[in-house]
C-alpha cells in the first residue's frame, strides 16, 4: 500500500491545508514563544508567512502560542507535535 493511501486512511484532513498548532507553557521572558516558533519553523520553514498569536492566561502565569501553518502531511504534523511535547518548556500541545 502506498504512503499516500495509508495517510488518507489515517486522517480526515486533505493536505495541504491550514492548520492551527497550539502550545502552552509557563509565561516568562519570551522563552515559550521563541521555542514554539523555532520548533514549528524547523518542520514548516514557511512559518514566518503565517499567523503567530500569544495569549496569556487570566492570572498571567501561563501563555498559549498559536501558530497557523499550511500543513503538508500528517507526518509533518506528527513530527511538530512530537518535538513540542518533548520540549521541557511546553506543558501541553493541541
Amino acid at each position: 500500500m502506498s504512503d499516500e493511501i495509508v495517510e488518507k486512511e489515517e486522517t480526515l484532513f486533505e493536505f495541504p491545508c491550514e492548520f492551527a498548532i497550539k502550545a502552552m507553557g509557563k509565561h516568562g521572558e519570551g522563552v515559550l514563544e521563541a521555542t514554539v516558533t523555532e520548533i514549528v519553523s524547523r518542520h514548516a520553514p514557511d512559518t514566518h508567512n503565517h499567523k503567530v498569536k500569544a495569549k496569556p492566561s487570566k492570572d498571567g502565569n501561563y501563555l498559549s502560542i498559536t501558530i497557523t501553518i499550511e500543513a503538508q502531511s500528517k507526518k509533518q504534523l506528527d513530527a511538530i507535535y512530537q518535538d513540542l511535547v518533548d520540549h521541557p518548556h511546553v506543558l501541553y500541545a493541541l
